[in-house]
């Protein structure tokens, strides 16, 4: 198997079976080879800097009732809220004085933002904070929106797919959401000029080998510059309620891949993998991560925003947060770096 991970190495490819091969055959000492040469690629492409992406967490209310999100419409239990303009600029200017250097919109599909109002606070950050990118991740739009919010000044879409598998996606989704619009997102994106990120959970109900590999090809054709996976973690309040997690070893053998497939891509080590672990993140960048993405939204909304159970660092103070990332980075011998971070090419 280690002839495959020196194939991924050299060549950032591999067929389906190989994928295949590879995955099912994992144990121990194969992870630990994969993590040897990932750590190689991504210190080759990255040093040792981990950036970091200021998370702002604007609103919680979503017009899609997707069957493993804790923010679903669905949710009746969910404590909605929604940011303004100020408050989101107040968590910037917070951010920013902390050493972030990039901002990260991120929301339910929430139609009381109209596109106008997405693109005056997006050109109201960037005019104040002209050496900061603007991340967002608001869901599927049409090509004239995101067009608008491009325009505007955003340089970055997160928009994870979730799954490649068509029957997959149709088991996590309700019939109005499709897997063809979500891909023909990415492509529109990328057609724009954003930098793109995309992503897939891990250990998701029904999930097999073959759709993990069917993530890894289409992630591959894609090539997004930024990938975020992370474990499945099931919510009380959804339907998926009482299934069963993904696991930290997976979800680690998958970002040693990726970073052999895609040299250059940002990867985060996701507060997902945190979640599972104590020292989830931590291990995701001696995987091959390189990004971090603390919490810059005000603590009194942290708690509302959950996508999943359990999730840490909601009661934080954004520079608690930071610092104690730093310590947790320095003590693997990364740094975190006042920087965009933006992806570097090939």
């Amino acid at each position: 198997m280690k002839d495959l991970i020196d194939k991924l190495y050299y060549e950032h490819n591999l067929s389906r079976d190989e994928l295949l091969l590879l995955i099912e055959n994992r144990n121990k000492g194969l992870s630990d080879y994969l993590f040897e040469k990932a750590r190689q690629v991504r210190i080759q492409y990255y040093g040792h800097d981990v950036y970091m992406r200021g998370l702002i967490e604007f609103t919680n209310y979503c017009k899609n009732d997707c069957y493993y999100c804790g923010i679903r419409r669905s949710n009746s239990n969910a404590d909605r809220y929604r940011l303004d303009k100020k408050q989101i600029l107040n968590c910037c200017d917070t951010g920013y004085d902390l050493g972030f250097r990039t901002f990260v919109l991120q929301g339910g599909e929430d139609n009381y933002y109209k596109d106008e109002i997405i693109a005056d606070i997006v050109s109201t950050i960037k005019a104040k904070y002209p050496d900061c990118a603007v991340t967002l991740s608001i869901g599927e739009k049409s090509y004239e929106s995101y067009k608008m919010f491009f325009d505007s000044g955003a340089d970055r879409y997160l928009l994870r797919h979730e799954t490649a598998n068509y029957i997959h996606y149709s088991k996590l989704h309700p019939s109005n959401l499709s897997l063809e619009s979500r891909k023909q997102c990415l492509y529109n994106l990328k057609e724009i000029g954003y930098q793109v990120g995309c992503g897939f959970m891990v250990g998701s109900p029904y999930q097999a080998t073959d759709c993990i590999v069917e993530d890894l090809l289409f992630i591959k054709n894609l090539t997004p510059h930024m990938i975020g996976i992370g474990p499945f973690i099931p919510h009380k309040d959804t339907p998926f309620a009482d299934k069963t997690a993904g696991t930290l070893e997976l979800t680690l053998f998958l970002i040693g891949i990726i970073r052999l497939m895609l040299p250059n891509a940002l990867i985060p080590a996701t507060t997902a993998l945190g979640t599972i672990h104590p020292k989830g993140r931590e291990l995701g960048i001696l995987s091959g991560a390189n990004v971090v993405m603390p919490n810059l939204s005000p603590t009194e909304v942290r708690e509302k925003y959950l996508l999943y159970d359990n999730k840490i660092c909601t009661g934080d103070e954004a520079a608690e947060c930071r610092i104690c990332l730093q310590n947790r980075i320095e003590s693997i011998g990364y740094k975190l770096v006042v920087s965009r971070g933006d992806c570097v090419p090939i």
